[in-house]
């Protein structure tokens, strides 16, 4: 395989890659708090996954138990892996009366998972929850400086690779009540980026085919030489 035709079928292996991910993006556009992921390369041409943090738009609800962050941070989740991370405020009670995610983890507040007593709900744009008037605890949202150490799971659920000690208290951060944040996906952008990264692959392809030919034809007059 010649050097040129080698850089062009490592092209296509990482726009092979690259349409999956626009692909991926495109089918999580519907999913409640949803970072997009981009492929980026580093001075070593080593690929690797970047999460867009941008604020996705807002989506009243009108539930209580829905919750959209404004700002950096996160909602902190408790789950059987370990601590877990998440934008997607889409809450409920379990049967014990606690705070949890639509997947069953609870909800930390500042104290621990929060458990909620019947009443009226209300949450104050810094995260004070209040049943009946009366303060039952505050959500615990965090950020990290080092947020290239996340690393998306499933369920809309962000683990984080450094040292728990890492978490801190965003300096910017508001909550809404009966608000989701939507994917920060945009489908037209997709669509242009599936739209070029198809055009760009084909046009690969079609340089892999005629190096692949010309060095059949090289290899096959080699061969007539007497």
């Amino acid at each position: 395989m010649t050097i040129e035709m080698g850089k062009a079928v490592q092209g296509a292996s990482r726009l092979d890659k690259q349409f999956d991910i626009i692909a991926n993006r495109l089918a999580n556009v519907g999913t409640t708090g949803y970072k997009a992921e981009s492929l980026t390369f580093d001075e070593l041409l080593q690929a690797r996954m970047r999460i867009d943090l941008s604020q996705g738009d807002a989506q009243p609800t009108g539930n209580p138990l829905d919750l959209a962050i404004f700002g950096d941070g996160f909602f902190k989740v408790e789950t059987p892996q370990g601590d877990r991370y998440t934008r997607n405020g889409t809450f409920t009670l379990d049967k014990e009366g606690y705070l949890v995610t639509q997947d069953g983890y609870r909800v930390f507040g500042e104290g621990g998972p929060i458990a909620l007593e019947g009443g009226q709900i209300t949450i104050s744009d810094q995260g004070v929850i209040n049943v009946n008037d009366s303060q039952v605890g505050k959500l615990k949202i965090i950020t990290f400086d080092a947020t290239q150490k996340l690393k998306k799971e499933g369920a809309s659920l962000l683990s984080y690779t450094g040292d728990s000690g890492d978490e801190r208290t965003p300096d910017r951060v508001s909550v809404q009540q009966g608000v989701l944040e939507q994917s920060n996906v945009s489908v037209v952008t997709e669509m242009s980026n599936m739209i070029a990264t198809t055009r760009s692959y084909e046009s690969a392809q079609k340089i892999i085919q005629t190096y692949s030919e010309m060095d059949t034809k090289a290899a096959t007059e080699v061969g007539l030489v007497r």
